[in-house]
C-alpha cells in the first residue's frame, strides 16, 4: 500500500469517527423523535410527568384558571424529592408510601438520556447494609422505577451518613 493510500484511509477512518461521536452527542438533548416519543409514552403509560418532556409553551390544560397555573408552577419548583413522594403519595402501596415518607433528597432524576442514567435517593435511616432500612431500600428503588423511566437506569439508595443501603435499575 503506498503512502497517499494509508493517508487517504487514514482521514476517512477519522471523518467517520467524528462523524460516530458528533452523531451520539445530539442523543442527550432529546435524540431523533421516534425516541424522544417512545421515552414520553413510556412516562404517560407510568402516570408520572416529567419536566423535561413538557414544554413551556404549551398551556396547561388542567381546570384552567390561576389554580390550575398555580399548580403547575409549585409542581415545577418542587424538589426532586417532593416530586418523587408525591408521585408515590398519589400511585404508591402501603409499604411504599412508608419507605419513602423517610426520603430526604433525590439527585439525577432530572436529566436522562437513556444511555447511563443514575440517580441517587438518600434516606433518614442509619445503620447502612446491616441497618433498618435495608428492606425499605428496595421498596424505595422499586418505587423510583415506576416514577421514571430509562433504558438503562441506575437508582442507588443511601442512608443518613451516606453508606449504600441498596440499587435498582429503572
Amino acid at each position: 500500500m503506498g503512502m497517499k493510500t494509508k493517508i487517504a484511509l487514514g482521514a476517512v477512518v477519522g471523518i467517520v469517527v467524528i462523524g460516530a461521536v458528533s452523531a451520539n452527542s445530539g442523543d442527550a438533548d432529546g435524540g431523533s423523535a421516534g425516541q424522544g416519543s417512545s421515552s414520553a409514552s413510556a412516562e404517560q403509560q407510568s402516570g408520572g410527568t416529567d419536566a423535561d418532556t413538557r414544554s413551556d409553551a404549551e398551556p396547561a390544560d388542567d381546570k384552567g384558571g390561576a389554580d390550575g397555573n398555580a399548580e403547575d408552577e409549585r409542581a415545577e419548583k418542587a424538589s426532586q424529592a417532593e416530586q418523587f413522594k408525591a408521585f408515590v403519595q398519589k400511585n404508591g402501596t402501603a409499604a411504599e408510601k412508608e419507605a419513602v415518607s423517610h426520603v430526604t433528597k433525590v439527585q439525577g432524576a432530572d436529566e436522562q438520556n437513556d444511555i447511563l442514567d443514575s440517580a441517587n435517593v438518600y434516606t433518614d435511616f442509619t445503620g447502612g447494609l446491616m441497618g433498618e432500612g435495608t428492606g425499605p431500600a428496595n421498596l424505595i428503588a422499586s418505587a423510583f422505577a415506576d416514577w421514571k423511566q430509562s433504558d438503562n437506569g441506575l437508582v442507588t439508595v443511601y442512608d443518613a451518613e451516606g453508606e449504600l443501603l441498596g440499587t435498582g435499575n429503572f
